[in-house]
């Protein structure tokens, strides 16, 4: 019944502010070229949808931001993890790899994209190399973060019973981490999908994120609001798709 409940709310929320969004277009309490009502976004999107823009399908443009996003994602996921691991079980290996981490974690992302793009040219290989930064620093903290928190207890009682170095990290250390790795999956994911979206307003010629940018030139504030939709739901659907993930690989997260 509580999940019902707070279905509802949610409902009624999403309803609220597109009734006060009707209601501020409707009374012209503010310019239609800044703030279009729900209706004209809902009219774009369909046109974009039909037509496309600047010749290219809406499809095309979101399909190529999710696959700089995803291949990067996964990359960064694959490198991440078992150096994140590693450098959590080792403390030499935490002292070549924190330094770096420390370094590259507070630097905004765009401030060295312009190297990439010297080096790597504007196409998908400078977005991806970006993402693939911005991502993997959330991953390898969590990753780490999760074998220093565990109990010294749990390895001595594997070894006790005889485990290998091995398999005690197979059957204790890896499962114990690994809420704290998804988090950091989550956490990654988030920042990636920033870093995209503004990656691809400074330097590229597809995409969301240029589509928006685009939009604003030409003062489409109906497109502008398209693309933020878009983006909102498409990172909504994939921090679902994770956290279903979660329930499935940890179901025992959380209820210690």
């Amino acid at each position: 019944m509580k999940i019902k409940d707070n279905r509802i709310i949610t409902i009624t929320t999403i309803g609220i502010i597109i009734l006060i969004w009707e209601l501020i277009t409707s009374l012209h309490l503010v310019e239609s070229l800044i703030v279009p009502s729900p209706k004209t976004v809902v009219s774009a999107f369909f046109e974009i949808l039909q037509k496309g823009y600047k010749r290219q399908s809406l499809l095309f443009h979101l399909g190529s931001s999710l696959y700089r996003l995803l291949a990067a994602f996964v990359l960064a996921t694959i490198v991440a993890v078992p150096l994140g691991l590693w450098a959590g079980f080792s403390k030499k290996a935490r002292a070549v790899f924190e330094p770096i981490v420390d370094f590259v974690k507070p630097l905004p992302p765009l401030a060295y994209y312009t190297l990439l793009v010297l080096w790597l040219g504007i196409g998908n290989e400078s977005k991806i190399a970006l993402l693939f930064v911005a991502c993997f620093t959330p991953i390898f903290i969590a990753s780490a973060a999760g074998v220093t928190r565990l109990p010294e207890r749990f390895l001595n009682c594997a070894y006790s019973l005889g485990s290998s170095h091995g398999q005690a990290f197979r059957k204790v250390v890896f499962p114990a981490a690994l809420p704290s790795i998804l988090v950091g999956m989550r956490t990654a994911l988030g920042v990636g999908y920033t870093t995209l979206i503004s990656s691809e307003m400074v330097a590229a010629t597809s995409g969301i994120g240029w589509m928006v940018l685009d939009a604003s030139r030409i003062m489409r504030s109906d497109v502008i609001f398209v693309g933020i939709f878009l983006m909102g739901f498409t990172g909504i659907l994939m921090d679902i798709g994770l956290r279903k993930l979660e329930k499935k690989l940890v179901p025992w997260n959380g209820k210690e």
